[in-house]
């Protein structure tokens, strides 16, 4: 059975960092990916991280402030995120592509986590 099982979120102040963290089992996945979900809002790409290319990618909206991070062996990922935004409150998941599918488009992810809520105060 594939699980991904997302933590770290909880309420922080504007200008705190957070880092949350995605425990994947029942399979080993070469790309993972950060998605999140703000209130009246569709969910939306963050980040991901190609193992086997080693690349990452990030929305604009939180590029130089967010960072994805892997380790393979523990089929584990993170996401640092620092100089937090009121506009990063959403609820964040962890997700892995189907085969062939894009990892910017929610519509493509075959797993999902059930999510971590960050909120940020202003």
């Amino acid at each position: 059975q594939v699980q991904l099982v997302e933590s770290g979120g909880g309420l922080v102040q504007a200008g705190d960092s957070l880092r949350l963290s995605c425990a994947a089992s029942g399979l080993t996945f070469s790309t993972l990916g950060w998605f999140r979900q703000a209130p009246g809002k569709e969910r939306e790409f963050v980040a991901s991280s190609n193992w086997s290319r080693q690349s990452t990618y990030y929305a604009d909206s939180v590029k130089g402030r967010f960072t994805i991070s892997r380790d393979y062996a523990k089929n584990t990922m993170w996401l640092q995120m620092n100089s937090l935004k009121s506009e990063d409150t959403a609820v964040y998941y962890c997700a892995a592509p189907k085969t062939g599918g894009s990892i910017f488009s929610p519509k493509d992810m075959k797993y999902w986590g059930k999510g971590t809520l960050v909120t940020v105060s202003s």
